[in-house]
């Protein structure tokens, strides 16, 4: 694995603060990484000092091994959940926001 992706990857973890979440795609794009499952990957093996809890699947949801333990670091965090699920549109962090165009694409 590209050492430099690596740790850019933890420098964007690192940075998402208290009362935010991001996703793993989030998280990958910031980084540049190729991707998502990358940033599982090293949460995995090296992402034990890292507020690991503040990243979520694409769909709001945690990984289902880590999902009570992960939902209680959030709440502890004031990030609520509604079964199991955080809404990405109120508590995602700003930095990892993609721009929205200002109107759909048209035909032409």
């Amino acid at each position: 694995m590209d050492e430099e992706i690596h740790e850019r990857i933890r420098d964007f973890i690192k940075a998402i603060p208290r009362g935010r979440v991001a996703t793993y795609g989030d998280i990958a794009d910031l980084a540049k990484a190729p991707s998502p499952r990358l940033v599982g990957r090293i949460l995995n093996e090296d992402g034990h000092d890292l507020p690991w809890q503040r990243v979520l699947k694409a769909d709001g949801t945690c990984a289902p091994h880590l999902r009570d333990t992960q939902l209680q670091l959030l709440h502890e965090e004031g990030v609520p959940n509604l079964d199991g699920k955080v809404n990405l549109r109120e508590y995602r962090w700003e930095d990892a926001r993609k721009e929205e165009p200002a109107e759909p694409p048209g035909l032409w």
